[in-house]
């Protein structure tokens, strides 16, 4: 068994996203904005993901889109190399 990128983003989220629902109620493909994510939470967002997954994202990926959903979010990690994590 594996722990999944998504399931490693949400952990993420819960900490650094300030979402005004719980992140465990929300879809992959969930809009984070509509769930409460504004701009200086993306940020904090984007900081949390890059030290819990040991990498630097790309400028390429600085995007709105990138941060849409939890999907969306693990779809760009898994791009620049990030994969789900022996359990």
């Amino acid at each position: 068994m594996s722990v999944s990128v998504q399931a490693r983003v949400r952990s993420v989220l819960k900490n650094a996203g300030c979402l005004q629902v719980d992140v465990d109620q929300l879809a992959d493909d969930a809009d984070l904005y509509a769930a409460g994510l504004n701009s200086h939470a993306t940020v904090n967002l984007m900081l949390a993901l890059e030290d819990a997954f040991d990498v630097e994202l790309p400028d390429r990926l600085l995007r709105r889109r990138t941060f849409a959903s939890v999907g969306a979010i693990a779809e760009a990690l898994s791009e620049i190399g990030v994969a789900d994590q022996p359990a």
